[in-house]
């Protein structure tokens, strides 16, 4: 009887042990094949400042940003920028419905009624995509664009510009503007 009772006790923690190993064994894979590829950090109401020789150059706001874990930055809902000369007077704006920066390249990416104003100049740009490089201090698209001024409406595909817009040059231009004789 003793012996029988023993031989139970080994057949049912050998069951408890198999029955535990396979359930281990399942897990595993599910473990490993479930990596993360989301955002690493969220903010909200954001504000990013940007100086040079410690005079404000730059100031960008976002009310939604998420950092990739590539450090690629996403303005999901929208960005405010911008642009100051280097007497601290604010010289442009522009606005989107969206943005990245790419850090690898660290080119930002403005999407969907983008919409750049020069204050100084009175010139609005309308397009629904354009990059900003700040190395190289410079705005540009292939895409559709749109420039009003109080005189002029230009319409063209492709654009290069200062940052500050107050310099730019159009490809595939048409519209209603003055040209001088």
């Amino acid at each position: 009887m003793k012996n029988t009772l023993t031989k139970s006790k080994i057949l049912t923690l050998g069951l408890v042990f198999c029955v535990l190993m396979t359930s281990c064994e399942e897990e595993a894979p599910a473990q490993q094949t479930g990596k993360y590829k989301g955002p690493k950090r969220e903010e909200d109401n954001m504000e990013l400042i940007m100086t040079d020789s410690a005079r404000l150059s730059v100031r960008l706001q976002a009310p939604k940003l998420l950092v990739m874990q590539n450090e690629d930055q996403h303005f999901t809902k929208g960005i405010f920028i911008e642009f100051y000369n280097k007497n601290g007077v604010k010289t442009t704006t522009l606005r989107a419905d969206k943005g990245v920066q790419y850090r690898s390249t660290n080119v930002h990416i403005a999407l969907g009624n983008v919409i750049v104003t020069n204050l100084e100049k009175n010139q609005t740009l309308k397009t629904e995509r354009l990059n900003w490089n700040p190395d190289t201090k410079k705005l540009y698209t292939d895409k559709f664009v749109t420039i009003i001024t109080p005189e002029e409406r230009i319409e063209g595909t492709g654009l290069e510009a200062k940052q500050d817009f107050s310099s730019y040059t159009m490809r595939k231009i048409s519209g209603v503007f003055s040209v001088d004789q």
